[in-house]
């Protein structure tokens, strides 16, 4: 039975292997792969239920794509990473938070991963309502002295100093000078004619996650009050089962979570960046999106360890953890992008000019990448000639 087509270059065949044992042995569904090499397309898959054309909703990878727009201001000299946040937004300084910078919003350390004030419905979809809420908001801890991922809120707090240092709406920033200009089928507003290519997002199996879930979830069920209670229940409805999926949700901009796309339009929205920048940033400002700005052995939200550059996911190796805390991300120090909750991921290695992205709709149960996700990023180093130390993580040439 054939359950993956496309295009595989035969030094990638590890790839097809794996991409295929995903369906026939680890319960995908629907999902796409497309890995770039020296900027030359070296897998292009998709399989399952997916057609060549389906789209899907990324959640957290769409931060990737928003950490691009403020990198790519930064490199222009328009905005500086160190300056604070109030340069650019004034009214953000208050309830003591004058002194956060700009990096710490990149490199989740502001503070601010959720707010008290309960949200009605809807509220996630009302860009004014949620950056003026935020600006009131005081921090959960001193900004810049610990860091906690800012699941939802991540988009608001960039998105807007991107808002006011363009004049144009993230979305539409992200439109003119990424996707339109690389030719990405990548939305932060979805347009309605699309709507019908877009696969729902499968949740995973209810009935098994008290046996694998995350720490984080336990803590909000366990304490609604708590700063993961307020991330996961205050929201006004988005992360109520199917929302996110909604034309509602689509048609709005949530630089956090709310992108679509499918694995061309990740491994696309990264390779320019295998490519010593491709003329989004200059070569030497990739060093400055992929050193790590922030790493703990426990996330203030997430509850495990994470690892960050400004805006970016870096290689983390949580398998010494039990359940679904133990999926993290393994990848070569110089890689950076992002996950998305349930196993999708994009990112780039300048290092080894290569761009992946991996795209599904049938969510696993961790906050990182499981075993689907991460046998084709092993499957694709390896091809590569990369090779993993004993007992480690990270993949090393």
């Amino acid at each position: 039975m054939t359950v993956a087509s496309g295009t595989c270059a035969p030094a990638f065949d590890e790839v097809r292997t794996e991409f295929e044992r995903n369906f026939t042995e680890r319960g995908e569904l629907g999902a796409a792969v497309h890995i770039t090499v020296d900027g030359q397309s070296v897998v292009d898959m998709r399989g399952g239920t997916w057609a060549e054309d389906t789209l899907v909703h990324v959640w957290s990878c769409t931060k990737g794509a928003t950490a691009l727009c403020a990198h790519m201001l930064a490199a222009r000299g328009e905005l500086d990473l160190n300056a604070p946040v109030t340069r650019y937004w004034p009214k953000f300084g208050a309830a003591g938070k004058g002194d956060v910078l700009i990096r710490h919003l990149l490199s989740h350390q502001a503070g601010l991963p959720a707010v008290r004030e309960p949200l009605p419905a809807g509220a996630f979809y009302d860009w004014q309502r949620m950056v003026d809420v935020l600006a009131e908001t005081e921090p959960f801890w001193r900004p810049g002295s610990a860091h906690g991922y800012h699941g939802l809120t991540f988009g608001f707090l960039v998105g807007e100093v991107v808002r006011r240092i363009t004049g144009k709406p993230l979305d539409e920033f992200f439109a003119t000078e990424v996707a339109d200009p690389l030719g990405l089928e990548f939305w932060l507003r979805l347009p309605a004619d699309q709507e019908s290519r877009v696969t729902p997002t499968i949740p995973p199996d209810l009935a098994a996650l008290p046996h694998a879930m995350p720490t984080m979830y336990t803590a909000a069920m366990a304490d609604p009050g708590s700063v993961q209670g307020l991330l996961l229940f205050n929201n006004g409805g988005y992360m109520q089962p199917g929302e996110a999926d909604s034309r509602a949700a689509h048609e709005s901009v949530l630089g956090a979570v709310g992108g679509v796309t499918n694995a061309r339009g990740l491994a696309g929205l990264y390779r320019p960046l295998s490519l010593d920048g491709g003329g989004l940033v200059p070569p030497e400002h990739l060093p400055v999106m992929g050193a790590v700005a922030s790493a703990s052995s426990l996330d203030a939200v997430i509850l495990a360890p994470s690892r960050f550059a400004l805006g970016f996911v870096k290689s983390t190796d949580n398998r010494h953890l039990s359940g679904a805390d133990a999926e993290g991300i393994l990848l070569a120090e110089d890689a950076f992008g992002h996950s998305g909750i349930g196993g999708s991921l994009g990112f780039a290695d300048p290092q080894a000019r290569m761009s992946f992205g991996y795209a599904m709709n049938r969510q696993g149960s961790g906050l990182g990448i499981n075993d689907r996700g991460q046998s084709l990023v092993d499957a694709a180093y390896r091809a590569l000639g990369y090779r993993q130390v004993t007992g480690g993580g990270n993949w090393y040439r």
